[in-house]
């Protein structure tokens, strides 16, 4: 039998490796300007088309690259970080220079120009699909550009899987955030389709952070810092005030490399307790410094999730450090022992002589005099005693306890006809829950899903036929957003338009609301953007190809009544005709329960 096994080709090689460090355009750029970073570059800029699915550009100014290197660069496991074993579990760098440029270069087109500054020309290299097709000697600047062009264009299948481009370029501007955060004595900028999207400038950590995450954040953020023999922390933190509903400006960095960590990230949002509502989660920017030797940073092809020697002590430090943020900054309410306050407690000696309360009493006030005023200076008006004996005409010969009936009936205005509408058979329970006899049994309805269903149903019907009422603010309130929010909403401006929404760019990230829809009354308009968007990013992870349909259940969303709201019998009443008139009434429009029905065998198993 002959042998089957064989070593694979380095271009195979390279692909399956790719499939790894390569996951997206945003991998790339990350890999590329890492390594940037470890040239000692201190301005670099990243240009990307079309998502960085047709080109992505890194260029910097740093150390730039001979003739040998730049060309060994592309091997396989070809580094200038790496001597021996050892090295591995003392990384302070960020890229293996090389690594990733394997990878990198075997499922795209590759251009490279480097140079050193002690030589005088510069070196260019073309490289498609691990095959070298050009080296040559070229007049450019001092440092590094990288040029990759169709990415995955010999890999179909996974070509096919890269989202939308503008779902790539959230992802390239989350890379983009993470690399400029932990470096920002660095000036970068980001320009996408020839339009800028960050231009950041060299700063210290509160001016990166309100460069990359807008104005608004200048004032919500808190220092964070502690020193300990375990580790260094610093950063900032959100105010409570700050939070939101959606993650999207929580960052954890570890000796300046971005990692992900569930189990700390519980540990700073431990520390708002009684602070924060369940859902909401606060920004936060947190940098740990650690000793290399105690974290291993390569249990992962992208080097995002890291192994600590000693994490329940780390999580201890990180809860106790921004707990003592909230409380310094008097956020949380905390006891200075060390703080002398002067508390005026009135002493009375022994033998003292106590003196009654001196009262002022007008002695000449009579209150069955009508047209006497009291001490306010008001008329004391007698009430008529009329028709008293009238009370107790239809209790004659009755016992006044059994007089009174047991069901009470809700009695109130109807909407449209003015009738007075008589109904008994709605009951509202904790504010939440809609509970209504049938046939079966009872009947338990989450008013929130509901309204949501019924809401998701008319604006999917509006946005299909095109017809909505707008209604034109009189003083229109501007927004500034995040890079990321803003895009976003851009993208779907004109389905809000459609809606009643309409928005207008006011340039740097910033929008204008102009109208509402005439239908919805909605007393806080900001806040129902920033609720459109949090369910505008949920919609983006979920497999619904219509857009209307997106669109239609991040309005609803927004727009629905709030898990807390008292409604009268009648709004009881007209919630639940409309959603048994809905298409769907059992489901929300993302799946949830609206309603069940608990059977009468089963309530009557209960009390035997």
């Amino acid at each position: 039998m002959p042998d089957i096994i064989q070593l694979l080709p380095d271009s195979v090689a390279n692909q399956i490796a790719a499939g790894e460090v390569v996951q997206r355009p945003a991998s790339a750029i990350k890999e590329l300007m890492e390594n940037s970073i470890d040239a000692g570059s201190n301005q670099i800029q990243v240009i990307v088309k079309d998502g960085g699915k047709a080109l992505i550009q890194v260029i910097d100014n740093g150390c730039g690259m001979s003739e040998t290197d730049a060309r060994l660069s592309f091997e396989r496991h070809a580094t200038s970080k790496i001597r021996e074993a050892a090295d591995l579990f003392s990384i302070r760098t960020m890229g293996f220079r090389g690594e990733a440029l394997a990878s990198i270069s075997a499922i795209a087109e590759v251009e490279l120009r480097s140079r050193r500054h002690e030589d005088e020309v510069g070196i260019y290299i073309r490289i498609n699909g691990s095959q070298l097709e050009e080296q040559k000697s070229i007049a450019c600047p001092v440092g590094s550009n990288f040029s990759v062009k169709n990415l995955f264009f010999n890999v179909p299948a996974r070509r096919k899987f890269l989202k939308s481009s503008s779902l790539e370029l959230k992802h390239i501007i989350a890379e983009f955030q993470r690399v400029a955060l932990a470096n920002p004595e660095v000036a970068m900028s980001l320009n996408n389709n020839g339009v800028d999207v960050y231009n950041l400038q060299a700063s210290a950590l509160k001016q990166r952070i309100v460069g990359l995450f807008g104005r608004n954040m200048n004032q919500q953020l808190l220092d964070c810092n502690t020193n300990t023999t375990i580790a260094n922390i610093s950063g900032f933190i959100g105010r409570p005030e700050s939070a939101r509903k959606s993650a999207g400006e929580q960052f954890l960095f570890v000796n300046n490399r971005y990692f992900k960590s569930p189990y700390l990230h519980r540990a700073v949002v431990n520390s708002y307790d009684r602070l924060l509502s369940a859902d909401s989660i606060p920004p936060y920017f947190i940098f740990l410094e650690v000793d290399p030797n105690t974290i291993d940073v390569n249990i992962h092809p992208t080097k995002t999730e890291i192994k600590f020697e000693d994490e329940r002590t780390l999580w201890q430090i990180v809860h106790a450090a921004v707990k003592e943020s909230l409380g310094k900054f008097s956020v949380a309410p905390s006891i200075d022992f060390e703080t002398q306050q002067v508390i005026d407690i009135p002493f009375f000696p022994r033998n003292a002589p106590v003196n009654a309360p001196e009262i002022d009493i007008n002695s000449a006030f009579n209150p069955f005099d009508d047209g006497q005023a009291g001490f306010s200076g008001k008329t004391h008006q007698k009430q008529s005693t009329k028709g008293w004996p009238q009370l107790y005409e239809d209790n004659q010969g009755k016992d006044f306890e059994t007089s009174i009936p047991v069901t009470q009936t809700f009695r109130s205005k109807g909407f449209d006809d003015g009738e007075e509408v008589t109904n008994s058979r709605f009951f509202q329970f904790k504010d939440r829950y809609i509970l209504t006899s049938v046939k079966s049994g009872l009947m338990v309805i989450d008013q929130k899903y509901a309204h949501e269903r019924i809401l998701y149903e008319q604006y999917l019907g509006v946005l299909t036929s095109g017809q909505c009422v707008a209604q034109k603010e009189l003083f229109p309130q501007a927004i500034e957003l995040n890079v990321g929010d803003y895009n976003l909403l851009m993208q779907s401006h004109e389905d809000l338009s459609t809606l009643g929404i309409e928005v207008s760019s006011l340039g740097h990230n910033s929008i204008s609301i102009n109208s509402l829809p005439a239908s919805i009354k909605i007393s806080d308009p900001v806040k129902l953007i920033e609720d459109i968007l949090v369910s505008l990013k949920e919609e983006q992870t979920k497999p619904l190809d219509d857009a209307h349909q997106k669109l239609a259940a991040s309005m609803a969303k927004a727009a629905s009544i709030g898990c807390t709201r008292t409604l009268s019998t009648i709004e009881m009443q007209d919630l639940v005709d409309k959603l048994f008139a809905c298409q769907h009434p059992n489901l929300s429009p993302d799946g949830k329960i609206i309603l069940t029905i608990i059977s009468l065998d089963e309530l009557e198993k209960r009390f035997k």
